[in-house]
């Protein structure tokens, strides 16, 4: 499936129907070159599941944040580009997370291909000539 995204007005309703075609996963991958936009798609998508904290941001100095959403529930979301080691990713216990039950949201998750469950569901973010972008999974 392909979503398309002209403008960043249209992220939110996006993050939307991204969501009610993937759900049943826990653990989400999304891969694309560095500024395509993982992070703001990551935002909107919480924002549409309900997160009541501040905006999220890209976790990319403590590797991993966890968000509520306004039900309880637990988001996990990981910045995994400063990982050395897929040995790295084990030490912070990784594993616990992707089979906790709670949604996992992952940034470069390429560092760590080894590790991934096998019914991750993985999803590109392509830059388009025009500046829009394509979310393929």
């Amino acid at each position: 499936m392909i979503i398309h995204i002209k403008t960043l007005s249209e992220i939110d309703s996006a993050a939307a129907k991204f969501l009610d075609a993937v759900k049943g996963y826990d653990v989400i991958a999304f891969y694309g070159e560095m500024g395509a936009g993982k992070t703001t798609f990551i935002n909107a998508i919480t924002r549409q599941l309900g997160v009541v904290d501040d905006a999220v941001n890209s976790p990319s100095f403590s590797i991993v944040n966890e968000y509520r959403t306004a039900s309880g529930d637990t988001i996990y979301h990981f910045d995994l580009y400063r990982l050395a080691s897929v040995e790295e990713a084990l030490a912070i216990g990784v594993e616990d997370y992707f089979y906790s039950g709670s949604l996992c949201l992952l940034e470069w998750p390429e560092r760590i291909e080894p590790l991934l469950p096998d019914d991750t569901l993985r999803v590109g973010i392509v830059i388009n000539d025009d500046d829009s972008r394509e979310i393929k999974f």
